[in-house]
C-alpha cells in the first residue's frame, strides 16, 4: 500500500499501534507526516481513563502527542460537519458523532483518513484508506 501524502488517524489505528498490531504498524511505519483529531485524542483518554493500566495508557499518549499535529475544531469544521451530517441524513446512514467530526476535519486539511471503519466510505468528500 503506497502511503504518500498527509495523514489522520482514527483512534482505532492508533490503538492498533499501541498494542502492537503488526498488520496495522507494517502499513503506517513509513509515515512522516501524523495528524489527529483532537476528538481522537479524547477517544484515546477515554479509552485510558477505564483501562486497568490507566498509567501506561497516559504515557503512551502523552508519548504520541509529542510526534504528531493534533487538530482541533474551528468554526469551518462545523460548517463541514453540518454538511456531512446533513447528508448522511439524507442517505439514511447515520455514524457515530465523533467520527462526523473526525470526517469533518480530514474535509477540511484535505487528508486521507487512516481507520478501520468502514462507515466512512458513506462520505464521499474525503479520503480514505481503509487497513
Amino acid at each position: 500500500m503506497a502511503m504518500n501524502g498527509k495523514y489522520l488517524f482514527d483512534a482505532n489505528v492508533i490503538i492498533d499501534v499501541f498494542r502492537g498490531k503488526m498488520s496495522t504498524i507494517e502499513k503506517v511505519k513509513d509515515i512522516n507526516l501524523v495528524y489527529i483529531p483532537a476528538i481522537v485524542l479524547g477517544e484515546l483518554y477515554y479509552d485510558a481513563n477505564k483501562s486497568n493500566q490507566t498509567d501506561k495508557r497516559k504515557i503512551e499518549i502523552e508519548e504520541l502527542e509529542k510526534n504528531v499535529t493534533v487538530l482541533n475544531v474551528s468554526q469551518t469544521t462545523a460548517h463541514i460537519y453540518g454538511e456531512i451530517k446533513n447528508i448522511l441524513r439524507g442517505l439514511g446512514k447515520p455514524i457515530p458523532e465523533n467520527d462526523i467530526w473526525i470526517a469533518a476535519i480530514a474535509k477540511e486539511y484535505d487528508l486521507i483518513l487512516i481507520t478501520r471503519d468502514k462507515h466512512f466510505n458513506h462520505i464521499k468528500s474525503i479520503r480514505i484508506q481503509q487497513l
